[in-house]
């Protein structure tokens, strides 16, 4: 058996649509509830967390498993629709980082407001993947050539070039001046204004 009949093997038996989403909720309810300190900071208080998230990642899947969730609302698919998309992102900010390494720049965003930029563009685009998946942007016919994958592999990779090209070429002088700058001037800035 390949590693290929291995990976169709999984899939049929439920991994994808049971097993991985049950993980990804039960991990990311355990952690944020842990991280908070919510329900206090005491030993016993681990194991509330973790029955709190035992519940709740059940309660995404099985009614995926029985099949009550209305069309075009269930959970599951909403998270293995959005969740290769989000991890595109992420590798492609990764391999930018990697690359603006190699050049010999250090990014430190928090002297910057690219920082910012780059959290808020970050969380717009989160939340446009899920928003797609979900349903909720249908967004004109004219941006339909968007859900291409290769088209948005096309994007992501122009964008991300784009991106390091203006990292390593911009011009560094003014750090005291850039923290008085208002929103405007800062996106001017990004765009390839005065600088």
């Amino acid at each position: 058996m390949g590693f290929a009949e291995l990976l169709q093997y999984l899939d049929s038996i439920g991994v994808a649509d049971v097993l991985m989403p049950f993980i990804l909720v039960f991990t990311v309810v355990w952690a944020v509830l842990t991280k908070t300190k919510i329900l206090g900071t005491e030993k016993k208080n681990r194991s509330i967390n973790t029955m709190i998230s035992l519940v709740m990642a059940l309660a995404v899947v099985i009614p995926h498993v029985m099949g009550r969730y209305p069309p075009g609302s269930d959970v599951v698919d909403i998270i293995n629709t959005a969740i290769p998309n989000v991890a595109v992102v992420l590798i492609a900010v990764l391999m930018m980082f990697i690359i603006i390494g190699i050049s010999g720049k250090t990014p430190d965003m928090s002297k910057s407001p690219i920082g910012g930029w780059f959290v808020i563009l970050g969380v717009v685009v989160v939340v446009y993947i899920f928003g797609r998946a979900t349903g909720w942007f249908g967004g004109p016919s004219w941006l339909d050539f968007l859900d291409n994958p290769e088209t948005q592999t096309l994007l992501v990779g122009a964008i991300v070039f784009a991106l390091v090209i203006w990292f390593i070429t911009k011009d560094d002088r003014g750090g005291e001046q850039r923290t008085r700058d208002g929103l405007g001037e800062n996106f001017r800035k990004l765009l390839g204004g005065d600088r």
